[in-house]
């Protein structure tokens, strides 16, 4: 892996490279933009640049050497002055064994694995590296915690915070660091990609349509549907249910969906070993809602764009009978409400009722009458 092996961030990169080869790094950095795009794999490869001992400079562009003893041990994992900080962590802290996974990241976390171990000297590099992954779930008693770092931080550590919703940062955190912004990758590039994994144009298309810039949520939905989640299936199910479904079947479906989230969820926790099971079955409950925004989101753009660039592509008669049935206005209720469901999942409101208050909100019988009287 290098630099020149990430997509699409080169604007973020070159801020990175011009700060190494002119000595002037900072000790903190926000990357920040949505889930996905590359922030990890960016800070990866900034962490072993910086632990580096015999980087490699040619035309004004930085790497890691890749031979030294510091890279070996950062390609092996093993690198003592690495850390990667992450709120699952919490079952390895002093009083963690045995909770629950966290929704936030923890101030025990940070406190043990971040704040405590600053304070000791690299060992093998001149510098101590931490990533701090989602760090928009650090809540406030965390980001005070973290707060004595940045304000006095050792000469030898970089602190790197990942951040998809920069907002939900403290400005006195925001205000101590070099914030990094990255954009989202382009859909060819990203059908690109899942070509060459294995899916068909289709599948390929649809999913990277979907993701809305981010190749790391596109890649495991391809990972998901090569592994016979039948996510593309579910999708297709899904999409064709919204488009003529009536109050009565509200119950069944919420049960059919609620099966079909865990099966997907099921598949994704073998993908996924280090991520808990709880923020797996957030993830899988959150992609449906996601395809149930992106139907409703083609219905209000379908008379202003070509059926052909709409991300439901292969479902063009259902989505045109859904922009009949709900004009833009409509639409617009609809996915603000899938947005409010959003937020229900993070808050671990109960599953089944999720998906009832979203059935129930997204029916509408007047219309649905209307409808069915002029098939008949």
């Amino acid at each position: 892996m290098s630099f020149e092996d990430i997509f699409c961030q080169d604007k973020a990169i070159d801020l990175l490279q011009r700060a190494f080869i002119g000595g002037k790094t900072a000790h903190a950095y926000i990357f920040a933009g949505p889930e996905g795009i590359g922030k990890f794999k960016t800070a990866r490869e900034w962490a072993r640049l910086l632990l580096c001992h015999e980087p490699f400079i040619e035309n004004d562009f930085a790497e890691s050497c890749g031979e030294c003893r510091s890279c070996r041990l950062f390609d092996t994992g093993s690198h003592p002055d690495f850390n990667h900080i992450y709120k699952e962590l919490r079952e390895y802290t002093k009083d963690g064994k045995g909770k629950a996974p966290p929704v936030d990241l923890p101030i025990d976390v940070v406190r043990e694995f971040l704040v405590e171990k600053v304070s000791s000297r690299p060992s093998v590099s001149q510098r101590k590296i931490f990533i701090v992954g989602e760090a928009e779930k650090l809540n406030v008693h965390s980001q005070n915690c973290l707060l004595k770092v940045l304000e006095e931080p050792p000469l030898y550590c970089c602190i790197v915070l990942l951040c998809t919703r920069l907002d939900d940062l403290l400005p006195t955190t925001k205000s101590r660091s070099q914030i990094i912004r990255f954009g989202p990758i382009s859909v060819d590039r990203i059908v690109e990609t899942l070509s060459e994994m294995g899916l068909d144009e289709s599948r390929a298309g649809y999913f990277s349509r979907l993701a809305d810039g981010s190749i790391g949520r596109a890649c495991r939905w391809a990972e998901l549907e090569l592994s016979d989640a039948n996510l593309y299936q579910t999708k297709k199910e899904l999409v064709s249910m919204l488009a003529g479904y009536e109050y009565g079947e509200v119950l069944f479906l919420a049960d059919e969906l609620l099966s079909k989230g865990k099966k997907i969820a099921a598949v994704w926790a073998d993908l996924d070993k280090t991520t808990s099971k709880t923020d797996i079955s957030r993830r899988a409950l959150k992609t449906l809602v996601q395809v149930v925004i992106s139907a409703f989101q083609d219905a209000m753009k379908l008379n202003l764009i070509p059926a052909d660039e709409i991300v439901n592509f292969d479902q063009n008669k259902q989505i045109e009978k859904l922009s009949r049935r709900f004009d833009t206005e409509q639409c617009a209720e609809k996915v603000a409400y899938c947005y409010q469901m959003l937020n229900w999942i993070d808050s671990s409101v109960n599953e089944r009722l999720i998906f009832e208050h979203l059935l129930l909100s997204l029916a509408d019988s007047d219309t649905m009458v209307a409808d069915n009287a002029v098939n008949l």
